[in-house]
């Protein structure tokens, strides 16, 4: 599994909202239409307002990859690109295993992936 990580900077919050509600067709589009699409979710920072974060899990490397292929990822980009887009700082992260962040009746754990 892969999880894509991003900091997307606006000039404004005023554009970062903009860019939020204008991307919401696109993130859903995203999920429904692109095979490997786990999650894809672009959301306004609460202590930064000019920035959002964005959270995205694919499959593996070759769903990710036709993504950018993907009309959905053009449309994503253009629509960055015409509303205050300042600078965007994204990493993938290769995942080969994953557990529950809390124990079977709810209670906090307090050792991970031993």
């Amino acid at each position: 599994m892969i999880i894509v990580v991003a900091k997307i900077s606006f000039k404004s919050e005023a554009d970062r909202d903009r860019a939020v509600e204008l991307s919401a067709p696109v993130q859903k589009a995203t999920r429904e239409q692109e095979a490997g699409c786990l999650d894809y979710c672009f959301a306004p920072d609460p202590c930064e307002p000019t920035v959002i974060q964005v959270y995205e899990l694919w499959q593996d490397s070759d769903s990710l990859a036709a993504h950018f292929d993907h009309p959905n990822y053009q449309a994503m980009v253009e629509l960055l690109s015409n509303i205050g887009f300042v600078d965007s700082i994204n990493r993938a992260y290769l995942t080969e295993r994953d557990e529950p962040v809390y124990g079977e009746t709810g209670e906090k754990k307090t050792a991970f992936f031993v």
